[in-house]
C-alpha cells in the first residue's frame, strides 16, 4: 500500500505513542537496549548513534477484527493487523507504539485472513469508511467493544518493563507517564501540512496531523513518536520545577532535584533529529505556538542558573571565616 492520498493508498491512519522514563537507575548501554527491545528472533534491532544513541525494535504486528471507534456510533468493522513498535532514546527514555491506516473502502464481506496478511499495519474496512466519523472517534477515546490501540501501546511497553534481569528499578527521579494520540489524513489540494496539539489531561495528549499526499503512515508514526517525547521531556522537567524551594539555607533538597534533571534529560532534547524533512513544517508550528524549544531552553537555563548559584554559596560558606 502506498501513501496516504494516493491512489491506492489509505486516506487515514491513527496511532498511540506511550512515553516513560526507562525504570533502571542509570541508562542502558547499546547491548542491553538491543536485548531488551528483541521482539523477535528473526528480525533484528535498529540502532543508530548519530546525532544521538536510538534504537528500535522489530516491528510486531496484531491481529483484529473489531469495530472502530466513530463519533456518530456508525457501527464500522474492521479486519487487519495493528503495527506495534518500541523505541529506547539514549538507552533512558522508554516508547512504545501501536498505529495503522485504513483506505477508504473495503470489501463488502469479510476476506480470508491471507487477504489482511499481505496488507501489514492496515485495517480494511468492511464496506465504506466514514473517514471523519472515525477520526474524531479515534481521538475523543474508544467505547466498549471499539479497537483500543493504546492498549497495545501499553502491553508492549508492559512487555519490555518485566525483563527483570536487564533492569534494577531503581529510577533516579519518579515521573510520569504520558501517552499522545493522534491522528493522520492527507492534506487537501493547495493545502499546507498542518497539526494540532491539545493536552487534554491525566497525561494524554490529542495530535490531529494533516500531511502531504503521499506520506507513509511509518513516518507519520515517527514524527508522533518525536512530538511524544520531547512534549514528555518538558512536562517532566516543568512538574520537577513546579514548587521546588530554591531558597534553602544548604541547596541540599534542590540538589536532590535538579542533579538528576541534568545527568538523565537535559541532553535528550533534540527535535525532528529523525522525522523526515518533509514534515518538518508541522513541528515548526509547535516552536512558534506554544513554543516547545523556547520554554525548553528557559527550563534548561533555570536549572543551570541554580546549579551555578549553589555552587558559588558553597564556595563562599567554605572560604568565609
Amino acid at each position: 500500500m502506498s501513501g496516504l492520498g494516493t491512489t491506492d493508498g489509505p486516506v487515514l491512519a491513527c496511532g498511540e505513542v506511550r512515553t516513560c522514563l526507562l525504570p533502571t537507575r542509570d541508562a542502558v548501554d547499546e547491548r542491553a537496549a538491543e536485548q531488551l527491545l528483541r521482539l523477535r528472533a528473526d528480525e533484528r534491532v535498529r540502532l543508530s548513534r548519530r546525532p544521538n544513541r536510538h534504537a528500535v525494535s522489530p516491528d510486531v504486528l496484531t491481529g483484529v477484527d473489531c469495530r472502530l471507534p466513530t463519533a456518530t456510533g456508525t457501527r464500522i468493522r474492521a479486519v487487519g493487523t495493528v503495527t506495534a513498535r518500541a523505541g529506547l532514546v539514549e538507552g533512558r527514555v522508554l516508547q512504545s507504539t501501536a498505529y495503522f491506516s485504513a483506505p477508504a473502502d473495503g470489501p463488502d464481506r469479510r476476506q480470508p485472513w491471507g487477504y489482511y496478511l499481505v496488507r501489514p499495519g492496515c485495517l480494511v474496512p468492511v464496506g465504506r469508511l466514514a473517514e471523519k466519523s472515525v477520526t474524531e472517534g479515534f481521538l475523543a477515546g474508544h467505547q466498549q467493544g471499539d479497537l483500543d490501540v493504546g492498549s497495545i501501546a501499553e502491553s508492549l511497553l508492559a512487555r519490555i518493563s518485566r525483563r527483570h534481569q536487564l533492569l534494577d528499578y531503581d529510577t533516579p527521579l519518579t515521573t510520569a507517564d504520558t501517552s499522545l494520540r493522534w491522528t493522520a489524513s492527507p492534506a487537501g489540494d493547495g493545502e499546507e501540512a498542518s497539526l494540532h496539539f491539545t493536552e487534554a489531561g491525566d497525561g494524554l495528549r490529542i495530535v490531529e496531523l494533516r500531511l502531504p499526499r503521499g506520506t507513509e503512515p511509518a513516518a507519520a508514526a515517527e514524527l508522533c513518536e518525536d512530538l511524544a517525547l520531547h512534549d514528555w521531556l518538558l512536562t517532566t522537567v516543568a512538574d520537577k520545577l513546579d514548587g521546588l524551594r530554591l531558597g534553602s539555607a544548604d541547596g541540599t533538597a534542590a540538589l536532590k532535584v535538579l542533579r538528576p534533571l541534568v545527568d538523565h534529560l537535559l541532553h535528550l532534547w533534540m527535535p525532528q533529529a529523525r522525522v523526515d524533512r518533509a514534515l518538518h513544517s508541522p513541528w515548526e508550528e509547535l516552536e512558534k505556538y506554544p513554543g516547545f524549544s523556547r520554554q525548553w531552553n528557559t527550563l534548561a537555563q533555570r536549572i543551570r542558573d541554580q546549579l551555578a548559584v549553589q555552587n558559588l554559596t558553597r564556595r563562599e560558606a567554605l572560604t568565609t571565616p
